[in-house]
């Protein structure tokens, strides 16, 4: 009988370590037998300035299968039957790029106090669930433009890294100096953490009975904060996966980069470096051949030179959705079986639905993660009976295994999105 690997099996030779895949032989003798949730993993793409609309959204009377992809849509032509169109999506709010961050959570920052979780982003409660069992809970990404849609409970928006600063946080390890440095960093914090942690629980006993609460809502904080630094510890003396590919050249324009991304994306799935995944990107002027900005083309007033230019740049955009959907289909998942498309939901949107500042309607695509596709699906445009986007999000942390009720604005899941038995 062959024994089990552990999971975090490594190969030793004259002084190499080489960190292994996930593989089969790593999950427990006897698991397909017992029932188990699965290993989920999220990935949001985006931009900061929505979406040409009219080459976007399906025909408004075409709900069900039976619809056509606009030409903004066409690269996903081939997984038509693994992704889900959306209309009528939106999180109510008002404000225009007030809104790009509030993708998300729909929750605007300035709006944060008056919600249980502030606005903590899809993408950040799947990290604090998940916490050390990947390398990198999350990965907060950008290429060409910043990415404004990733923030923790205490509304902090989380920094995002390049193409080259993903590769190397990935495959190369750092040197062993740096991480002596990085360990007494960690102890160093702890051991403050410890200090405050003492110091609090005398402080505590001479204060009056409010105090006492904003005082135990601070000690929570601090006792998060010490769990997750507990957590990184390990991560430090473990070597990082062999880097199946070459490290990606930054600034070959804006196809080659975000293609380059979205592969290291794929390979961060497959080798369960993380679970979840946000990834906003712009546009470099010269780029398709195209003189401008971004930001000015998305003021297009149907000008055709704007409007052209904004096709290319967001079909662009959608084709590299499509190149990870063919990515993450070709690599068979060990953990839950199947391949890892299948238990990734990549979604595409962005929180300011066009750039004449609308943010009704917000532009919305679905693929994979175990749920049932192969839609257009059109709800309710009236005011009252509108869907908040948020419904979507909470269907989305749901099926990634959050036993919860809410999150953001929603008012439940989204009726209609069905997940595959």
């Amino acid at each position: 009988m062959k024994s089990r690997l552990h999971r975090r099996t490594f190969l030793r030779a004259g002084g190499v370590v080489l960190a292994l895949p996930v593989l089969e032989a790593m999950t427990p003798r006897g698991h397909a037998a017992q029932p188990r949730k699965p290993v989920k993993r999220f990935v949001c793409l985006t931009n900061n300035y929505g979406i040409y609309p009219q080459a976007f959204f399906p025909n408004p009377t075409q709900a069900g299968a039976k619809y056509d992809l606009p030409e903004t849509l066409t690269p996903l032509e081939k997984h038509k039957a693994d992704v889900t169109v959306f209309s009528n999506l939106d999180h109510g709010n008002t404000g225009g790029h007030q809104g790009v961050p509030v993708l998300l959570s729909g929750v605007k920052p300035i709006n944060a106090p008056g919600f249980p979780e502030g606005n903590l982003s899809v993408d950040q409660k799947i990290a604090e669930w998940v916490g050390a069992e990947v390398r990198f809970p999350s990965l907060v990404l950008h290429v060409n433009e910043a990415n404004l849609i990733s923030f923790t409970r205490t509304g902090v928006q989380v920094p995002s890294i390049d193409v080259k600063q993903l590769y190397k946080a990935l495959f190369i390890d750092e040197e062993a100096a740096k991480k002596a440095t990085a360990k007494q960093q960690l102890q160093r914090h702890r051991s403050i953490l410890d200090v405050v942690k003492d110091e609090a629980d005398d402080f505590h006993k001479g204060l009056g009975q409010q105090d006492r609460r904003k005082f135990d809502e601070y000690l929570d904080a601090v006792r998060t904060l010490e769990k997750k630094v507990e957590l990184q510890q390990p991560w430090v003396d473990r070597p990082k996966p062999k880097a199946l590919i070459a490290e990606p050249p930054a600034g070959k324009g804006t196809a080659a980069d975000l293609k380059a991304m979205v592969e290291l994306i794929a390979l961060a799935i497959q080798t369960d470096s993380t679970r979840a995944v946000t990834l906003a990107s712009g546009f470099a002027n010269g780029d398709f051949g195209l003189s401008g900005s971004y930001h000015g083309f998305s003021h297009h007033g149907q000008r055709e030179k704007e409007v052209t230019a904004l096709k290319l740049i967001e079909r662009n955009q959608i084709a590299q959705m499509a190149h990870l959907i063919e990515q993450l289909k070709k690599q068979d998942d060990p953990i839950n079986g199947g391949t890892l498309f299948d238990h990734t939901a990549i979604l595409f949107g962005c929180g300011m639905a066009t750039g004449e500042h609308s943010t009704k309607n917000l532009p919305l695509v679905l693929a994979g993660g175990g749920f049932k596709h192969g839609e257009h699906k059109v709800y309710p445009a009236e005011g009252k009976l509108r869907v908040p986007a948020a419904n979507l999000l909470l269907s989305i942390l749901r099926n990634h295994g959050l036993e919860i009720e809410r999150f953001g604005t929603s008012t439940g899941t989204l009726a209609g999105l069905a997940v595959r038995k």
